[in-house]
């Protein structure tokens, strides 16, 4: 079997809001596999019924072969589960903290200094384990979630928008570490974000929306679904450049990003047709260049493809 986990048409409700509409996840092992979508599009929902919190009203699910609603027990052997909101005990230290949970998975004690020593090198937490948990960044307590939650060396780790509300380094850091789990002990990783950026990070995403995926593959696989070409366009001032953009023949959009503009057009552009609908006294083209659509474009696409039909 090379599927850590599988769901056939995996359903929840609450009341009348279908939360989880027939999802259907193949996550393959040794892989980040990123649920990325705003709030409320199910991703907690889902994860939850993978870690047997929920039960679900229809469908399967399989983590590691095991039947969830058959053996949910067996299932939580076998997997690390960091919710949104992860209980550390902020008056513990970190090293305290790590053998508390070590303690709860039945870890043999024989095995906890090893393995302590591991988790506080793997998750950069080292300098700090004599450190209250109270007393530490929001990235720190991520960390050191994220170590409580390998403590017992599980084959599967879900993992709820655990970068929410995390700098930007300490993102750059979880996320490293998280590829370590994957290259170094062959870690199935399924990581739910609402952070389009992420996406690039991951092997494999399922873009999800109102319950259901909208679409799955590897990012490149994704971002060659979106039609014509993206244009990025660096011009001065910026928003008379994208007003003048926009009533281009061809382009379906304008966006911005920082001090650049990105044009979605049904066909290529070339750079003289820009710089001549640009020229002005009052702009300046800076350069034109063609780009792959990031994936919030991507999910833009998808959202709207999948409204009309």
């Amino acid at each position: 079997m090379t599927e850590a986990i599988v769901t056939t048409d995996l359903t929840r409700s609450f009341g009348a809001i279908r939360a989880v509409a027939e999802l259907n996840l193949s996550v393959p092992r040794a892989q980040i596999y990123g649920l990325v979508g705003p709030d409320g599009a199910g991703k907690t929902t889902a994860l939850r019924l993978l870690c047997g919190v929920l039960r679900a009203d229809g469908g399967r699910a399989t983590v590691m072969g095991i039947d969830v609603a058959r053996d949910p027990e067996g299932v939580r052997r076998r997997i690390g589960y960091m919710p949104q909101r992860f209980s550390l005990y902020g008056d513990l230290t970190v090293r305290e903290n790590l053998r508390f949970f070590a303690e709860v998975y039945g870890v043999p004690r024989a095995n906890h200094a090893a393995l302590l020593e591991r988790l506080l090198a793997f998750s950069r937490l080292g300098p700090f384990q004599q450190r209250r948990a109270e007393a530490l960044s929001g990235g720190m307590k991520q960390k050191l979630a994220l170590a409580c939650a390998l403590i017992h060396r599980p084959d599967v780790l879900l993992l709820d928008e655990p970068t929410t509300g995390v700098d930007p380094v300490s993102r750059r850091e979880f996320w490293d570490i998280l590829r370590d789990a994957v290259v170094q002990d062959g870690m199935t990783v399924l990581v739910s974000t609402p952070y389009m950026d992420e996406a690039d990070r991951c092997h494999t995403v399922g873009f999800m929306r109102a319950g259901a995926l909208m679409a799955t593959g590897a990012p490149r696989e994704l971002q060659a679904l979106v039609p014509g070409v993206v244009l990025e366009v660096q011009a001065r001032p910026y928003h008379a450049a994208q007003e003048r953009l926009r009533a281009l023949p061809g382009v379906r959009g304008v966006q911005v990003f920082g001090d650049r503009l990105h044009v979605i057009a049904d066909e290529a552009l070339p750079e003289a047709a820009v710089r001549d609908h640009l020229a002005g006294d009052e702009l300046t083209l800076v350069s034109v260049r063609r780009i792959q659509p990031t994936m919030e474009e991507v999910f833009m696409y998808l959202q709207r493809a999948t409204s009309e039909v």
